[in-house]
């Protein structure tokens, strides 16, 4: 039996075969679960749902519900839960797995945090962590038994990571975010916790300035002397998603190797 029999959740966004959030799919998949998924329509649309079919197939789950969210839009994110709640009447989980921060502030350069323009830090924090808000009370009625949501940080949210800039600012406020969803949502048995996964060669990564010299120092300072696999943080995601973690809600885990636990 797998852990995640019988349950049903949502998955936004797969960007590709190498994200994160595919990762996790494999994953809950593999445990039993049920899972419909949500992809960005930018630009030409039909680009983008091949791409992610294309993951959506090597992963084992190609024939899996598949619909367009902008978490930008509030019209797009009511159409996506109300296609969704036609499609599986209720869910047991949430996977956030969205991010964006414009790349050309994503610069290890000197003076680069502090030139941020107003609307690129507007941007970062709308997408990257009220989101995680406007997604979690679109699921709530359809988590009628209770549920889980989960969301991607990183350590850039606590300590300045030269390169991540704005991108930390935003992950801060996701944290605190899902610290505030899960005390609003403790009483009716949904449980939020974010999972800060240590640098992974995704497609939103490598807009990070000087991403190969965090892969390098980690590999170095972190006591497992190595980086971590996107598999891992998908493992993490099956127990939170799953009632192994039924007790835990408004926590952060790491899945770094322990790198946030050493100094110098």
């Amino acid at each position: 039996m797998g852990l995640l029999d019988g349950k049903k959740g949502l998955i936004l966004n797969i960007a590709n075969d190498r994200s994160i959030a595919s990762h996790i799919a494999n994953n809950v998949v593999k445990q039993g679960a049920t899972c419909g998924y949500g992809f960005l329509p930018m630009g030409d649309a039909t680009k983008s749902e091949r791409r992610v079919r294309k993951a959506m197939t090597e992963g084992g789950f190609a024939d899996s519900w598949l619909h367009p969210c902008d978490v930008g839009s509030d019209e797009s994110i009511k159409t996506f839960f109300d296609a969704a709640a036609e499609k599986f009447g209720q869910i047991d989980f949430l996977v956030h797995c969205l991010a964006f921060a414009n790349k050309d502030y994503l610069k290890k350069d000197y003076g680069t945090f502090t030139s941020t323009p107003r609307e690129v830090f507007t941007q970062a924090c709308d997408i990257s962590a009220y989101s995680l808000i406007a997604l979690t009370r679109a699921a709530e009625p359809l988590m009628k038994e209770g549920g889980s949501v989960i969301a991607l940080t990183y350590l850039g949210s606590t300590q300045v990571i030269p390169g991540y800039n704005v991108m930390g600012v935003a992950k801060a406020a996701l944290e605190a975010t899902s610290r505030y969803l899960a005390f609003d949502l403790g009483g009716k048995k949904i449980r939020v916790n974010t999972i800060s996964a240590g640098p992974v060669r995704t497609l939103s990564a490598m807009a990070v300035g000087g991403i190969d010299e965090m892969f390098t120092h980690t590999e170095v300072k972190a006591p497992l002397k190595r980086n971590i696999e996107a598999d891992e943080v998908g493992k993490t995601a099956v127990y939170l998603l799953s009632d192994l973690s039924s007790g835990v809600t408004g926590e952060n885990i790491f899945v770094d190797g322990g790198f946030n636990t050493v100094g110098l």
